[in-house]
């Protein structure tokens, strides 16, 4: 399953750093984030229930960039 939301972050950097931490999520199969854009696609593994993943995707963002906020 894949889904898209919106995000709130400060520059490009600060983007790429939550690409990767919302990649290194389990369950996340794969993750993009469009800073230009404001958004980030997340492609979840088989079985995965999103709101939880994603749960734990803001808070590993929040490590890296604790101001970012993801919309779900």
């Amino acid at each position: 399953m894949k889904k898209t939301y919106k995000i709130d972050v400060d520059c490009a950097a600060c983007a790429d750093k939550m690409e990767v931490a919302a990649n290194k999520t389990a369950g996340v199969k794969n993750a993009v984030v469009n800073f230009m854009a404001l958004k980030m696609k997340v492609e979840f593994e088989d079985g995965a229930e999103p709101s939880d993943v994603m749960q734990e995707v803001l808070a590993n963002c929040r490590k890296v960039e604790s101001d970012c906020e993801i919309y779900m």
